[in-house]
């Protein structure tokens, strides 16, 4: 198939004693959401890289597994260890899983080197430590003298140039793990295989923080659809009275010469016609469904209309591959979940019909709170990261992986 890094040094390639009871360092993307309680709330992108750990143990390997959690910015953060994930891991192989309180240094190289092959270990915190988001390179030779090999299995970090993703390559033969390959695989069937139409579904908050990958899909596309709270900066660019809504004033203009663009292309480019609003950000407020010419200055956007909803499903329904990233209004809050809830459903009608990505942890909860995650073609456990591929961005934690 063709597409971007079809020559990869792969795990499976991997044989025999080139693998058996070796020191596997494998950087997993474990940054899960915890609860009130410290708790894995969702255990999707660990139970993503299974087929790379059990593999893994399969050939007799001591499995060292490292991941970041969190955003704690080189600091000590105690709500940002890694037990709750090692606990959870442990739940889901149900064999023991050694979670030790640092990632490099004397006591963790002692501890490592007295392992048995066929034993896991889980690092902590990788961000607690400046060197990892710096790659700073003796803190990847650090990571390194802890392992005869190095898996990158996080694909979801694979946008970010840092110690464990890009460096770490430097100092130690690195394979792509089975979830990375599959992400990569999946993308490119995505952007280059050509069954047609291929529609982009894109949400969430901000089009400051998608402008390129917006670009980019009005071009590969032949259909992008638009909604959360960026649809209202949309609505701005159009002329209408958007109220309290979320929009970026500054993205205005962006948005007026991507619709301009779009229309040059003759390519379907649907933002709202009609929005369900609110008086006040609250589950509890009174909402109705008005068409995009009849907001007030005293109301929020908060979902995508009804007549919205069935324009979208009908562009949906004539496709053959679907793109989806960010949820298309304010999910969370159950009252304001039918767009994203609807859409969803859609999709997960055309099961075996289409070939469908779904990419963005609040997608991805979205639809987990479904149940429809098996309707899914393909679920990218990395929403940036996707985002950037599909823009056409060299990553490099697999820019490393090159053979």
């Amino acid at each position: 198939m063709k597409g971007k890094y079809q020559s990869l040094s792969l795990l499976e390639d991997l044989k025999g004693n080139e693998i058996e009871k070796k020191r596997v360092l494998v950087r997993v993307d474990f940054n899960v959401p915890l609860d009130e309680k410290l708790n894995v709330k969702d255990d999707t992108r660990i139970r993503a890289s299974l087929d790379t750990i059990k593999y893994l143990l399969s050939n007799n390997c001591i499995v060292i597994l490292m991941s970041h959690l969190g955003r704690p910015k080189g600091h000590v953060e105690e709500k940002l260890r890694m037990d709750p994930v090692a606990l959870s891991l442990e739940n889901i192989l149900q064999r023991r899983v050694i979670k030790l309180d640092d990632c490099i240094g004397e006591d963790v190289q002692k501890i490592i080197f007295k392992l048995n092959p066929g034993e896991i270990v889980l690092l902590e915190n990788l961000r607690f430590h400046q060197g990892e988001e710096d790659n700073d390179p003796v803190f990847s030779q650090q990571l390194a003298s802890l392992a005869d090999i190095y898996v990158d299995d996080a694909f979801g970090a694979a946008h970010r140039a840092h110690a464990s993703t890009a460096g770490i390559a430097s100092y130690l033969p690195a394979y792509a793990g089975f979830l990375m390959a599959q992400e990569i695989k999946s993308l490119n069937r995505l952007m280059f295989h050509s069954d047609r139409p291929f529609i982009s579904i894109i949400g969430g908050a901000k089009v400051s923080s998608k402008i390129e990958i917006l670009d980019r899909l009005t071009e590969i596309s032949d259909g992008v659809l638009i909604g959360g709270g960026m649809a209202y900066t949309f609505i701005a660019a159009q002329g209408f009275e958007i109220g309290k809504s979320i929009y970026e004033e500054d993205q205005i203009k962006f948005c007026k010469e991507l619709m301009e663009k779009a229309k040059i292309m003759e390519k379907v480019f649907l933002i709202p016609e009609d929005v369900n609003i609110a008086f006040e950000f609250t589950q509890d407020s009174d909402s109705f469904n008005v068409s995009k010419e009849k907001i007030e200055k005293n109301m929020i956007g908060m979902d995508i209309g009804n007549r919205t909803i069935e324009s979208f499903k009908k562009v949906i329904s004539n496709s053959k591959k679907i793109f989806w990233n960010g949820p298309l209004g304010v999910f969370e809050m159950d009252k304001f979940a039918k767009g994203t809830n609807e859409i969803a459903r859609q999709i997960a009608s055309l099961h075996g019909k289409v070939f469908s990505v779904v990419g963005g942890g609040d997608s991805i909860a979205a639809i987990n709170k479904l149940g429809l995650i098996n309707k899914f073609s393909h679920i990218s456990t990395g929403g940036g990261a996707s985002l950037e591929y599909v823009a056409g961005r060299n990553l490099p934690g697999i820019e490393v992986l090159k053979k």
